[in-house]
């Protein structure tokens, strides 16, 4: 943690002098909600605002913060950018939360797997998936079609949906974990071809 946090700093020190000292707060919110998600008093992980710190940081931060680096503003395409990729990113949480659902109960942590039950969480899982590509659709239905290229990955996409509704014990959902995290890559890949295409 502490060389990934040192590197951080280095290179938003770089980053600082590009943009402007805005990025120092971005990346010293960035390391304190990192250290707070399983550290301090109250972590954040262990009380069910996991999803909420992924969507927020790797959604939302991760892509706003790269397009203000860029272009010194947030457009609001920036910010329908960072749902999609936010989403999937939370659901990668989700599949770790409801393979680890039982361990993380009796070690105290509630995150939401834990309070709302495993069925719940499911249905997290294939909501945040459906907002990710109903995101792109939306804005080509807006006025940019290339948007819509993640579309192309749907069928990925109900694959993963159907692999973690039928898993069943620890390896299966790790299998899950890797393939959410490669759909991430593929709808983003797509998505950002999409977007620079028009």
């Amino acid at each position: 943690m502490i060389a990934a946090f040192g590197a951080a700093t280095v290179l938003g020190l770089y980053l600082a002098a590009i943009a402007g000292w805005s990025v120092v707060a971005i990346g010293i919110a960035s390391i304190v909600s990192g250290i707070a998600y399983t550290g301090g008093p109250w972590p954040l992980g262990y009380h069910g605002l996991g999803d909420v710190f992924v969507m927020v940081f790797f959604g939302f931060v991760a892509v706003c913060g790269t397009a203000f680096v860029q272009l010194g503003s947030v457009p609001c395409l920036a910010l329908a950018a960072a749902v999609p990729i936010g989403a999937l990113a939370t659901a990668i949480l989700v599949v770790n939360n409801i393979r680890d659902r039982a361990t993380d109960e009796r070690a105290g942590k509630r995150t939401l797997a834990v309070r709302w039950g495993r069925r719940v969480a499911l249905v997290e899982y294939a909501g945040l998936v459906a907002l990710a590509y109903a995101v792109p659709l939306g804005l080509a239905i807006a006025g940019r079609p290339w948007a819509a290229l993640p579309l192309a990955s749907a069928p990925l996409a109900i694959a993963r949906l159907r692999a973690v509704l039928a898993a069943g014990d620890g390896p299966a959902f790790n299998r899950c974990l890797a393939g959410t995290a490669q759909l991430l890559l593929l709808h983003g890949a797509l998505f950002a071809t999409g977007l620079a295409a028009g």
